[in-house]
């Protein structure tokens, strides 16, 4: 399913004019497939749009596409000529985010009553992805990559860093926002875009923690035009704001942004202990109920490995790693 990959220049963008060729039907056809894979990742905690995006063949490009695009009306502001908009791959880019509003809307309504009315299995089944989830960052380091002893102390310290800090966050009393104010929203949807950026990491796993997820699934499903509205123009800002840091630290120091997402996974799933409070989020003692807890959680670790199966076998075949920025 990876999609072929086109000649791209030294900072990983497409050569102008790449995308002014008109593809064929099917491959439009694809890219909508694409974009509903990654629009039903983001509505499951613990699978990364980012990284179905890997799966599929197009990361690279769509990378490529964002960072033009956020770029360019900065420097058109600043009077600085620039071939940015020329960069924009709207083959891609279109087609995917049509196919991911698709998905978004179709599924959204599902996913919301399966985390509101079964609390117990949904958590079971999202803290099996995440488990899983934890190794994949590591995929994406190139073997031999720390072999001092200096970087190692970096990627062992990075990885404690973020667990402990993630683990810390989400051990704080929280519930779920039955009306959370639209700023709140709007700066939520800004960090939660990121995920689309970074391999391994799950925006609604963002949002299910900081308690946001069944109500931005609800608004999805019941069109609440204003909240998607003001969700909309927080992801817009996030990525304008952090795509550029984030490229740049993808490229400069890919390895250890992989290591610093691995232990933000691990640090994460605290948050999703089956039995909480449902007041405060407290952790509770096993229910009776742990059998199909255990059976979710199974299906879960069982759902990444594939994922992440099939990208290593893609990667393989390709005769590259799956990342590459540039």
């Amino acid at each position: 399913m990876a999609a072929s990959r086109s000649p791209v220049r030294s900072d990983g963008s497409p050569p102008v004019g790449n995308q002014s060729t008109r593809p064929s039907a099917v491959t439009v056809a694809s890219n909508v497939g694409r974009g509903a894979l990654i629009g039903v990742a983001e509505t499951i905690p613990g699978v990364s749009g980012g990284t179905v995006a890997l799966i599929t063949g197009i990361y690279d490009r769509l990378i490529a596409t964002a960072k033009a695009a956020t770029t360019f009306p900065a420097r058109r502001l600043r009077g600085v000529r620039t071939d940015d908009a020329a960069r924009v791959d709207w083959w891609l880019v279109v087609p995917v985010l049509a196919g991911m509003a698709i998905a978004v809307f179709s599924i959204a309504g599902v996913m919301e009553g399966f985390v509101t009315e079964q609390p117990v299995y949904s958590r079971a089944l999202f803290i099996g992805m995440i488990a899983a989830s934890v190794a994949i960052p590591f995929q994406e380091i190139p073997r031999g990559t720390f072999t001092t002893t200096s970087s190692k102390l970096s990627a062992v310290l990075t990885f404690a860093v973020m667990a402990v800090l993630v683990f810390v966050l989400t051990s704080l009393p929280r519930s779920e926002v039955s009306d959370p104010p639209l700023v709140a929203v709007f700066f939520a949807a800004s960090v939660a875009v990121c995920a689309l950026v970074l391999p391994g990491v799950s925006g609604s796993f963002f949002l299910l923690v900081i308690g946001l997820y069944a109500p931005t699934l609800a608004a999805v499903d019941d069109r609440d035009l204003i909240y998607l509205g003001v969700f909309a123009a927080g992801a817009v800002v996030g990525l304008a704001s952090f795509v550029q840091a984030l490229e740049w630290l993808l490229r400069n120091h890919h390895s250890l942004a992989m290591v610093g997402a691995a232990g933000l996974l691990l640090g994460s799933l605290r948050a999703l202990w089956p039995w909480q409070d449902p007041t405060n989020g407290a952790p509770m003692p096993v229910g009776d109920d742990w059998p199909g807890a255990l059976g979710m959680f199974v299906l879960g670790v069982v759902i990444v490995a594939a994922v992440a199966l099939v990208q290593r076998r893609l990667g393989s075949s390709n005769g590259r790693p799956a990342t590459t920025m540039g």
